[in-house]
């Protein structure tokens, strides 16, 4: 192994990283100026994988002579247009939304832990009890819901004298388990 290698760089090299960092970046800054602040958001699996594909091609636009420069902001250009094509789909055919994303799931309601669905999202009850603590929870009782998100991320609801807006939940598989039975109607 060359040694040597690791540790040199030669000034060719410098300015042609800094010409195509530079080149990449307003070439980003008008492609994001153009579709909207949601290019880069994690809104959805789509989403992420945008973000993903366009450090892949950033990484190897500005750290090797090829692909060129053009040809990387020509490749994010087509991700944009896929990213933008795929989020119109996703908000006029609404049967190919539930295709393209994944659907939120309730893993803990009322203090309870919903062990098929922490199955489902391939979770244990201490990744939710990290992330109850995360959120300052000292008890299982102060919690209304875990919801795992679209994107992987977990929301924690707490418990209060607010009355749901189930409208805010309707989106989510399982909602109905959000609904605490009255004990005085068993």
């Amino acid at each position: 192994m060359k040694w040597h290698t690791w540790f040199s760089i030669e000034w060719q090299q410098v300015l042609g990283i800094s010409l195509s960092a530079l080149g990449f970046y307003l070439g980003l800054m008008l492609f994001t100026r153009l579709m909207g602040l949601r290019s880069f958001s994690k809104l959805s699996s789509h989403d992420f994988a945008m973000t993903v594909g366009i450090g892949s091609i950033l990484a190897s636009t500005v750290l090797s002579d090829s692909p060129s420069l053009l040809q990387g902001l020509f490749a994010v250009a087509v991700l944009f247009m896929i990213q933008g094509v795929i989020s119109a789909i996703r908000r006029k055919v609404k049967p190919l939304k539930s295709l393209i994303d994944n659907q939120a799931i309730i893993l803990m309601a009322h203090g309870e832990y919903f062990l098929d669905n922490l199955k489902e999202a391939n979770l244990s009850t201490s990744d939710v009890q990290e992330v109850l603590r995360k959120n300052g929870l000292k008890s299982k009782s102060e919690v209304f819901a875990v919801i795992m998100e679209t994107t992987g991320d977990m929301s924690v609801i707490k418990n209060d004298n607010t009355i749901p807006d189930w409208s805010l939940f309707d989106d989510i598989r399982d909602s109905d388990l959000l609904i605490k039975p009255d004990k005085s109607t068993l």
